[in-house]
């Protein structure tokens, strides 16, 4: 299984996770794990995820994020485990 992590960074607003999670579901991503936190009304969201069922390539579900980000004025990030876990290797 690739597994995709998933970014979510900016203000925090009402439906932030109701409209990726949405998404997601509509595009049959699973979440297999989830962290979010609010820090000085900043929202910070970071999703592990298994696109393995989605009809669309990972790219596509990138972009069709990081427009809706764009849209509601936050940051949303697509990449792969192994980029990710390269990008954070000490």
């Amino acid at each position: 299984m690739k597994r995709v992590i998933i970014t979510v960074v900016g203000k925090d607003a009402v439906g932030i996770i109701a409209k990726v999670c949405t998404y997601l579901a509509q595009n049959q991503v699973n979440i297999l794990d989830i962290s979010q936190t609010i820090v000085g009304g900043y929202f910070n969201m970071m999703m592990v995820t298994d696109p393995a069922k989605s009809t669309k390539e990972t790219g596509e579900i990138a972009d069709e994020l990081d427009a809706m980000g764009k849209s509601m004025g936050l940051s949303i990030r697509v990449m792969g485990e192994d980029i990710f876990n390269a990008m954070h290797r000490i």
